[in-house]
């Protein structure tokens, strides 16, 4: 089971932009693949400062000349940050969008838990389906 924390934008309701589900934890794609998940999540700022740490530790390992190990376990704990700071970068963006934190959903995935949400919800589950 995971949690997945629900952000609500109230004004328009169109189910595909007004209600955001969020997982709570670490975010396995932003580990692997930072700069891009960064980018396709539209977090332009973050994409821009993971693309300059990346940089910087590579800058970092070239004139320190680590060996392969030091630069790959840095590389894992930078990938490692990412990872755990990614889905709140994700919830901060969603605040300043104007979206509201309307609760936290225990679910298997995402489509369960938006079900579970709007079976609590059923004013809700009407708006967003007229």
């Amino acid at each position: 089971m995971r949690l997945y924390s629900v952000h609500l934008r109230r004004h328009g309701l169109d189910p595909d932009r007004d209600l955001v589900l969020v997982k709570e934890g670490f975010s396995w794609p932003a580990f692997l693949l930072s700069f891009l998940w960064a980018l396709a999540h539209r977090l332009w700022l973050a994409a821009a400062v993971i693309a300059a740490a990346h940089v910087v530790l590579s800058i970092v390992v070239l004139l320190l000349g680590a060996d392969p190990v030091s630069e790959i376990a840095l590389s894992l704990g930078l990938g490692l940050i990412v990872g755990f700071v990614a889905n709140d970068l994700r919830r901060r963006k969603l605040a300043r969008q104007g979206f509201a934190f309307a609760g936290v959903v225990v679910a298997d995935d995402a489509d369960s838990a938006l079900r579970r949400y709007l079976d609590g919800e059923p004013a809700l589950a009407h708006d967003l389906t007229t």
